[in-house]
C-alpha cells in the first residue's frame, strides 16, 4: 500500500475531503494555518466551497448555514480561535446539526504562544459554551490518525446529528510521517437519510430548525432528548488503545502526543524489569472510564501524562475511584513531558 509523507494538518484536510467535506470556512491562526491554505486549493479542485471568513465567529456560523442545507461542513482553528467559536458550537449542538471542528491546540491561556499544547481538554469535553450539551471529541496521536479520525468524524456527526471535535495539538499537526491516504481502508458509512435539512419545501411540509424553545416545558424536553442521545453515544462510541494491562504494576494514561510518549516509557521500563501498562484514550468524550476503572484494580499506581497542568487527570481520578494513588506528570505552555521525567516518577 502506497504511503505518503505529509504533515498532520494536511492529513486532516485529506481525511475531510475523503469523507465528502465540500464546505470549509476558516480564519488563519498558528499552528493550524496549513489547513485553510491547503483547503483553499483542494476545494477549488473538487468544486467545493472555501471561504476565508473575517473572523472565527463568522466561520462557525457559516458552518451552521452549510450544515442546515445538508452539506458536510468543517472549520478549524487553534485554541483562542476555538474560544471565539463557543457560542456557535453550542448553537450547533442545540439545533442538532452535524459539523466537524478541528482544534490544533497551542499554549494558553490568552494568546499564549504557538507551541503545541493540550490545555483545551476542559473546554472540549466539559463544554466551552452554554447549556447541557456534549461534543464527540477525538484525539489523534499520529498523522495516520489525523486522516482516519477526521474521516470518521463526519460519519459520527451525521449519525448522531451532533458536532464532533478533532482535538489535536500543534506537534501532531506540524509533524511529518508516512500515512496511507486510502479511504477504501476506512469503515463504510451506513447513515440515516438527512430528512431534516432545509433545501426548499416545494411539494412537502416546511421544516424548522431552531434552538430557541419558548413554549412551557419545551426546552426541558429537548434537553432530555439530547441527554438520551448522549447516553447512546457513550454506550457505543468509546475508543481507546491499551497495552499490557494484565501484568502491569504501573498504569500510564495519556492522549494525543502524550499517548506516544508513554509507549516509549513502557519500553524503557521493560528494560528495567518494571511492568508498565498504557491506556491512550482516543475518544476524550465519551471517555473510556470503564477500561481505566478495571485496569486500576490490578496496578499499584496510575500516572497521568499531559501537556498541561492536569485536565484529563480529573476524569482519570473519577474512573479510578480511589482504588490506587493517581499521580501526574505534565508541562504547560508548550512544554512536553520527557520519558526521563515519567521514569523518575515511576521509580
Amino acid at each position: 500500500m502506497k504511503k505518503t509523507l505529509l504533515k498532520g494538518n494536511i492529513a486532516l484536510c485529506e481525511g475531510a475531503l475523503a469523507a465528502g467535506c465540500r464546505a470549509y470556512f476558516g480564519y488563519p491562526i498558528t499552528p493550524q494555518n496549513e489547513v485553510p491554505a491547503y483547503m483553499s486549493e483542494r476545494m477549488a479542485e473538487l468544486g467545493g466551497t472555501f471561504i476565508q471568513a473575517e473572523s472565527e465567529l463568522a466561520s462557525i456560523n457559516m458552518v451552521m448555514g452549510a450544515s442546515i442545507a445538508g452539506f458536510r461542513a468543517m472549520t478549524s482553528s487553534s485554541s483562542p480561535g476555538i474560544s471565539l467559536m463557543q457560542e456557535g458550537i453550542s448553537y450547533l449542538a442545540g439545533c442538532e446539526l452535524p459539523a466537524v471542528i478541528a482544534n490544533v491546540q497551542r499554549g494558553g491561556p490568552g494568546l499564549g504562544n504557538i507551541a503545541g499544547s493540550q490545555s483545551d481538554y476542559f473546554q472540549a469535553v466539559k463544554g466551552g459554551g452554554h447549556g447541557d450539551y456534549r461534543l464527540i471529541v477525538l484525539a489523534p496521536a499520529t498523522v495516520q490518525e489525523m486522516y482516519e479520525l477526521t474521516y470518521d468524524a463526519f460519519d459520527l456527526a451525521d449519525r448522531y446529528r451532533n458536532p464532533v471535535m478533532i482535538l489535536a495539538d500543534g506537534v501532531v499537526g506540524q509533524m511529518m510521517e508516512p500515512a496511507i491516504l486510502n479511504k477504501e481502508n476506512l469503515s463504510p458509512s451506513d447513515l440515516p437519510e438527512k430528512d431534516w435539512i432545509l433545501n426548499g419545501c416545494q411539494g412537502r411540509q416546511p421544516r424548522l430548525i431552531r434552538s430557541l424553545l419558548m413554549a412551557e416545558g419545551a426546552l426541558e424536553q429537548h434537553n432530555y432528548h439530547l441527554a438520551e442521545k448522549y447516553k447512546k453515544i457513550s454506550n457505543t462510541e468509546i475508543r481507546y488503545e491499551a497495552s499490557n494491562l494484565d501484568n502491569a504494576q504501573i498504569l500510564l494514561v495519556g492522549f494525543g502526543l502524550c499517548g506516544r510518549i508513554i509507549k516509549e516509557v513502557q519500553l524503557i521500563a521493560r528494560s528495567k524489569k518494571i511492568s508498565v501498562g498504557t491506556i491512550r484514550p482516543i475518544t476524550l468524550w465519551p471517555f473510556p472510564t470503564e477500561i481505566i476503572h478495571r485496569a486500576a484494580r490490578k496496578v499499584k499506581k496510575v500516572i497521568v501524562v499531559e501537556m498541561n497542568l492536569g485536565q484529563m487527570l480529573e476524569d482519570v481520578r473519577l474512573a479510578v475511584a480511589g482504588r490506587v494513588p493517581v499521580e501526574f506528570v505534565g508541562r504547560p505552555g508548550g512544554g512536553i513531558p520527557t520519558p526521563e521525567e515519567i521514569m523518575e516518577k515511576i521509580l
